[in-house]
């Protein structure tokens, strides 16, 4: 495998657009009241894919010093396990990638909000500095909160309640409460992505201590975890668009929803844990049409 090959693989391209839910349906939200900004949705987009991949060179990385990955791994071939990438290499990269997401994010704080107070700005500084050490925090070092059960948590606070309030607010520059329902909805399918990659892991997670949510609960839970999280996150958008209700466009979301259908039945049935593989790359991507979907419907 060429080098270039290689770091391909270990920034895993197919996990960018779910990263980028967020931010779109945060922008819709504020385009649906005329208060859009390209240059928000550009910088907030940008320094979210940076923050995905450094969350992927991270893991590669801390799931390697662990020996979470051996040679029978089922998801995505890992570069530093695999020997195609070196450790030396992996914390170069990951040390270049937080520079340039420090860079971007401190670019969107002090660009787009120079008109607003200075703890707006720190605060969002605060929560920069909380995403970028989720994004490491998650398999490296000492206690990494992904094998304590708490990934699925942050997941759904960074890609769905900050990201979609964060971006909204960046946009608008006013809180809106009710904002917290489609970034929940968000959020929650982001965490299903995440118990669809822990559903397929459970045998190598449970073989090396990582306790995630699947290796606590099992996987027969994990299946009514998974139905709770979807469900979860039609409801919470469901009460979005009726408490906002406008047009009949808005529940547009509801084609991509049933989309999902198919994956949950897999999710009850499947028999071999390679067979989530396509389950995970098809939820990341409804996730992806949920956001757009739902933020057209606001726009129609």
């Amino acid at each position: 495998m060429s080098q270039l090959s290689a770091w391909m693989h270990a920034i895993r391209p197919r996990t960018l657009p779910l990263a980028l839910s967020s931010i779109i349906t945060g922008s819709f939200i504020a385009a649906a009241e005329n208060l859009f900004s390209w240059r928000v949705f550009l910088l907030a987009a940008n320094t979210t894919i940076l923050l995905q991949i450094l969350s992927n060179l991270a893991n590669d990385y801390g799931d390697f010093t662990k020996g979470t990955d051996k040679g029978d791994r089922i998801g995505p071939k890992r570069m530093v396990a695999s020997g195609s990438v070196t450790p030396g290499q992996m914390i170069l990269a990951i040390s270049l990638v937080t520079i340039l997401t420090f860079f971007s994010g401190i670019s969107l704080i002090f660009i787009v909000t120079r008109d607003i107070g200075t703890p707006v700005k720190i605060l969002f500084l605060l929560i920069g500095i909380g995403a970028v050490l989720a994004a490491i925090k998650y398999t490296v070092g000492r206690n990494p909160y992904g094998y304590h059960g708490l990934g699925d948590l942050f997941v759904f606070i960074f890609f769905g309640l900050v990201g979609v309030m964060g971006t909204c607010y960046l946009h608008t520059h006013q809180i809106k409460p009710d904002v917290i329902l489609p970034a929940a909805s968000i959020g929650l399918l982001s965490a299903g992505v995440l118990n669809l990659n822990n559903m397929r892991d459970y045998d190598s997670d449970k073989l090396a201590m990582k306790k995630t949510m699947v290796v606590i609960m099992g996987r027969g839970n994990a299946k009514w975890y998974h139905l709770a999280i979807i469900v979860g996150a039609i409801i919470a958008v469901i009460i979005y668009t009726i408490l906002n209700y406008k047009s009949g466009f808005q529940f547009l979301f509801i084609i991509p929803v049933l989309l999902l259908v198919p994956g949950i039945i897999k999710v009850f049935k499947y028999t071999q844990p390679v067979e989530l593989n396509s389950e995970l790359r098809k939820l990341a991507m409804i996730t992806l049409l949920f956001s757009v979907a739902f933020g057209l419907g606001l726009m129609i």
